[in-house]
């Protein structure tokens, strides 16, 4: 509420709030907060989409004034640190918003789960042991150089076997979603996430895990589409340490 005082203000995110699947990111990640004690807090319906996926398809004047519009609710409570689980909503928030006076600090879910590992308020448990392939999601990876976060959070699950895809890191293939493609179809030659489904599957992991929930969509969609739905999981970084803990 207005006036409220957090340490953490967690943008939960269109995304994670409205889509089932992905609604279990935010739980997860819910859950380990209250487990490490932090001071936390959403904005519950009053939180609006940053107007990322209107920027890309070019309707800058729709996307200034959702900005303009989330900046104002962000003056009214106080906070240290923006945590967001979607690049999407991270990049806009943390490399746009200040254009229009919105300047904070801002960080991804899997920099702040790496600083609950490093600092021992986070630890995972042993209940998973299986191969883990990561993605790097567009907006966290190539665009905000945060590769080595969300591999240091799997490498915290002692169970966990990480593989790499041939396309990682810096030079990590798209899901298909990227741009507002979300919402556009794919008419002409082999679809994006198929493509980058199949170099996942080749792995042979039981999980490929990413931390955008935009991935988690078109990921999941297409092992399910290639028939391994019950072989292969899809999961965000934090499903993946809740999954540990049991």
């Amino acid at each position: 509420q207005p006036g409220d005082s957090v340490d953490y203000l967690y943008w939960v995110g269109c995304v994670s709030a409205f889509d089932p699947r992905k609604q279990k990111i935010a739980k997860a990640l819910v859950s380990i907060m209250q487990k490490a004690g932090l001071s936390f807090g959403v904005l519950g319906s009053m939180e609006g989409c940053t107007g990322d996926p209107a920027r890309r398809l070019g309707e800058e004047n729709l996307f200034q004034a959702m900005a303009k519009q989330n900046i104002g609710l962000l003056k009214s409570v106080s906070f240290k640190s923006l945590v967001a689980n979607c690049p999407h909503c991270f990049n806009t928030i943390k490399n746009e918003y200040p254009a229009l006076g919105g300047d904070y600090e801002v960080i991804h879910h899997a920099e702040l789960l790496t600083h609950l590992v490093k600092n021992g308020r986070l630890r995972p448990g042993f209940n998973y042991k299986g191969t883990v392939t990561y993605h790097d999601p567009c907006y966290l990876g190539r665009h905000n150089r945060i590769i080595l976060e969300p591999r240091t959070v799997l490498a915290a699950i002692p169970g966990v076997t990480q593989v790499e895809m041939g396309r990682c890191r810096e030079k990590g293939f798209c899901c298909g979603a990227g741009g507002a493609r979300m919402w556009l179809e794919e008419n002409i030659g082999k679809r994006v996430n198929m493509e980058r489904t199949e170099e996942a599957l080749g792995t042979g992991a039981d999980i490929v895990s990413t931390a955008c929930p935009f991935c988690m969509i078109m990921l999941d969609d297409a092992v399910k589409a290639n028939g391994k739905g019950d072989e292969v999981s899809v999961m965000d970084i934090s499903q993946v340490v809740e999954k540990s803990l049991g």
